[in-house]
């Protein structure tokens, strides 16, 4: 599939807009440093006047962290998202929200995907969390259970990862930055936050449906790529057989 710009309406360039900047506004103190450093870096590329196009983005990933953003029809299957993401390609939708479903979606758009999820994956670290946690998902890609607790672990990192920033809890997972009203909830701290537990988490369940009530706080970049190598000694440990 191919990102065809000249099918994007006069009313599309106005949503991007509306949204780009009401959310850019919004994120200023409310989104982490490195979120905000990279949304900075790509601004040639990714900014309130146009509809972000694929192939320039890709370009200019190329001299960055070597990200390629892979046009989707929507949600694909698990095994297609971990192959993906361990070759660095990141699924995009290319439809856009309406005027009329401005802060509601059930299923990801382009707003959600290159504007939530694309700009850190040009911070060196976080990009290097995402290809790893792919990898992480082909190797157990047979194993059911396994791949829900790394569902889990993306849900409450990639998608509503909050992290402390002199003593502020600030947000950098996209199902976050891309919600005007969920930056706001944890802006105003009107949720339940936890020390980043990776045990868990990987144990968590979590809703789609709703709004999130619990986040786990992650005080660095650093630490959120580091915590794979517990992952992998959890995901690997053989579950002991039960006598009967």
């Amino acid at each position: 599939m191919q990102q065809k710009m000249n099918t994007y309406t006069v009313e599309d360039q106005k949503v991007w807009k509306l949204l780009f900047d009401r959310q850019s506004e919004n994120l200023k103190i409310k989104g982490s440093k490195d979120y905000l450093e990279s949304l900075s870096l790509m601004r040639s590329v990714l900014n309130g006047n146009d509809i972000p196009e694929f192939k320039k983005m890709n370009r200019w990933f190329e001299s960055k962290t070597g990200w390629k953003i892979e046009v989707v029809p929507g949600l694909i299957p698990v095994e297609d998202f971990f192959e993906l993401l361990s070759q660095k390609r990141f699924c995009s939708s290319t439809w856009l929200r309406s005027f009329e479903n401005l802060d509601y979606l059930e299923e990801p758009d382009m707003f959600h995907d290159t504007f939530g999820h694309i700009p850190l994956l040009a911070n060196p670290v976080f990009s290097e969390f995402v290809y790893e946690f792919g990898k992480l998902g082909k190797e157990f890609i047979n194993d059911t259970e396994k791949l829900v607790q790394l569902q889990r672990l993306y849900w409450f990192t990639i998608e509503f990862g909050v992290i402390k920033e002199s003593g502020m809890i600030k947000s950098y997972g996209a199902g976050i930055i891309s919600s005007f009203g969920e930056t706001n909830q944890i802006f105003n701290q009107e949720a339940n936050f936890f020390p980043f537990d990776i045990e868990t988490i990987l144990n968590k369940p979590f809703r789609t449906d709703v709004m999130q009530e619990d986040y786990f706080v992650i005080e660095s970049l650093e630490q959120l790529y580091a915590s794979l190598e517990e992952v992998k000694k959890i995901l690997q440990t053989p579950v002991p057989a039960v006598n009967f």
